[in-house]
Parts: C-alpha cells; sequence; structure tokens
C-alpha cells in the first residue's frame, strides 16, 4: 500500500446516499484516502452568504451571496484534490456538478464520472473528460483501491 494520503473530492447530487457508500467502501479496505465534499445540507448551503453577511431582499443578491461563499470551499478542495469524482443522480440537473467537472478539468484534475445509462447521451463532452465514468459507487471504490495499492480484484502478486 502506498503511504501518501489522497484527497477524494465527491461532487455531485445531494439525494442519495452514494457518497457514505464510496467512503465507507474505502474504510473497509483501509484506503489512505481523505474525502472531501461541498457542503450537502441544501438549505444551509443556499442561505450561508445570506447568513453569514447580511439578508437579501432580492433572491438574486441572496444567491449570489451563497454562490460566492460556496466556490471558496469548492474551488479550494478541488484544487488540493487528487481525485474528483462527480456524480449526476436521476432527480434533478446538477448543474453545479458540471461546473465541478468543468473547473477540475481545466484545472487537468484526474476526474471519475459516476451516473446512470440514462445520462449517457446528455453527459458525453462531462464524460469525454473524464479518466473513467461509473455506474455504481463501488466502481469507484474499485477504481481508488486500483489506483492506490495496485490491486485488482481476483487477481494475486
Amino acid at each position: 500500500m502506498t503511504s501518501s494520503n489522497w484527497q477524494v473530492y465527491l461532487s455531485g447530487e445531494i439525494h442519495s446516499d452514494w457518497r457514505e457508500q464510496i467512503e465507507s467502501g474505502a474504510a473497509e479496505r483501509a484506503l489512505p484516502v481523505t474525502f472531501t465534499a461541498p457542503v450537502t445540507h441544501h438549505e444551509a448551503s443556499d442561505d450561508a452568504g445570506a447568513e453569514i453577511l447580511g439578508a437579501e431582499a432580492d433572491k438574486f443578491w441572496h444567491d449570489h451571496k451563497g454562490a460566492k461563499l460556496n466556490a471558496i470551499r469548492t474551488r479550494t478542495l478541488i484544487g488540493d484534490a487528487d481525485i474528483v469524482v462527480v456524480r449526476f443522480g436521476d432527480k434533478y440537473k446538477q448543474w453545479n456538478a458540471a461546473f465541478d467537472a468543468g473547473f477540475a478539468a481545466a484545472l487537468g484534475k484526474p476526474m471519475i464520472v459516476l451516473h446512470g445509462p440514462d445520462h449517457q447521451h446528455a453527459l458525453k463532452e462531462v464524460d469525454a473528460a473524464a479518466l473513467a465514468v461509473a455506474e455504481h459507487p463501488h466502481q469507484v471504490v474499485d477504481m481508488l483501491d486500483y489506483v492506490i495499492n495496485s490491486k485488482l480484484k481476483g487477481y494475486s502478486d
């Protein structure tokens, strides 16, 4: 096993437990990984700017403050990441996830995109920028194990 600790940023949809599945899978394999993510409490993320910097009567400025404050976290953590995983879910259009994928690609960060087959066409450009495209969180754990430890299930040294 490599002795360095890998930084993995988990971007994307917040309505399922995909992050927990990846984190628990990595823990089960004792992978040397630290996971980071955006603020996943939807209301807190939306309201952060107005709560800290003051209320806004206009929804545009309310959202603008929150987006800029959240960008400090997102840009810093993506910049520090060794790998960026971007999950696109089924329920909502994740514009933030698409932006994070573009930002990671612009920084030259190794990126794994995670989505179901229904999104293949819509995300073809995002998929083309990724180094891997997965459909299930356990595949991301398998990838992390492989790139960190050179281990592939079913193969021995």
